[in-house]
């Protein structure tokens, strides 16, 4: 075994659950609302991902700094650090070109030392550019050769669960995304509608014993980035699921545009009857899960499964 990439959590951080783990290089993306449950406030969850950044944790830093919690970070770290972004020609790590065409990214990376690498990334939206910066600056500092990075981005395949479709010989597309905050549901949404639609249907829920603060904000994401938003359920877990869907909806108008289908098999079978050729359904929020809890049960429940289910019941 040559090298491990882990992904560190900011609970596992404050809980000490990396304690005696020295990293050889750590990375940042970014910083977005969620755990607040947990963390409290947007400074506490900051400074939880800033320890992970200390001198006897990490050898050196790879920071996006492409939003405001990144250039904090880079000028508050004492470890060497190296920037990344997708704008920004003063970064150590950058873009030099990313166009969109039909077989993916065509990406030009100029990075530390003037190296250039080079190659065709297919997975849609500029949040997949910024994790493949990450992962290239952090790739070629370990030693993999640049031309061995260029040659093997083709390659690179999505996690299940994010941005995943769903093909069963349908007329429009219909794709599946974890995407759980309200900058992720943006960025998800944003991708898809620059990649060319007739319509968007977006179907979304939020979790119960978690950060209810965020509720109103992907609700409000939910419906400027959908043609039809329908909120339903999403691991109620203890809450009322009209409760949760209530503070969702908060100061949005409910029409033919924007629906509240509580039960989540509905809501997704509502968005595939609605589709027409050449729109997109997504559904948004469990991604890969297969199991929604309710009242401490884990009830089976796959977004997929229902979406090819409701998608032959169409035939």
């Amino acid at each position: 075994l040559r090298a491990v990439a882990m992904e560190v959590s900011s609970h596992a951080i404050v809980q000490h659950r990396i304690d005696g783990v020295r990293f050889t290089s750590v990375g940042f993306t970014n910083l977005s609302q969620d755990h607040l449950d947990f963390h409290g406030n947007m400074e506490n969850y900051y400074q939880a991902k800033r320890a992970l950044f200390e001198p006897d944790i990490a050898d050196v830093a790879f920071i996006n700094i492409d939003n405001e919690y990144g250039v904090r970070l880079a000028q508050e770290i004492a470890i060497p650090t190296s920037t990344l972004s997708l704008s920004s020609k003063s970064a150590t790590w950058r873009f030099e070109n990313f166009t969109w065409s039909a077989q993916g990214w065509n990406v030009s990376i100029r990075g530390e030392g003037g190296v250039l690498i080079e190659g065709t990334f297919k997975l849609p939206g500029e949040h997949n550019l910024e994790n493949l910066l990450l992962a290239v600056a952090m790739a070629s500092h370990s030693g993999v050769d640049p031309l061995v990075i260029g040659n093997s981005l083709s390659a690179l395949r999505g996690a299940p669960g994010r941005l995943e479709k769903i093909e069963r010989g349908q007329d429009f597309s219909v794709l599946i995304d974890y995407a759980h905050t309200p900058d992720a549901v943006t960025r998800v949404l944003d991708t898809i509608r620059k990649m060319g639609s007739q319509r968007i249907i977006g179907v979304l829920g939020c979790g119960g014993n978690r950060d209810k603060t965020k509720r109103a904000p992907m609700g409000a994401a939910l419906r400027h980035g959908c043609d039809l938003a329908i909120f339903t359920s999403d691991n109620p877990r203890d809450e009322d699921p009209e409760s949760i869907l209530h503070e969702m909806a908060k100061g949005i108008r409910l029409d033919e545009s924007a629906m509240v289908v509580v039960d989540r098999r509905e809501a997704i079978a509502t968005a595939i009857t609605s589709a027409h050729a050449g729109d997109v359904v997504i559904v948004l929020g469990k991604g890969h899960e297969t199991g929604q809890e309710i009242k401490g049960v884990t009830l089976p429940f796959d977004d997929r499964e229902e979406l090819i289910r409701a998608i032959e019941a169409l035939t």
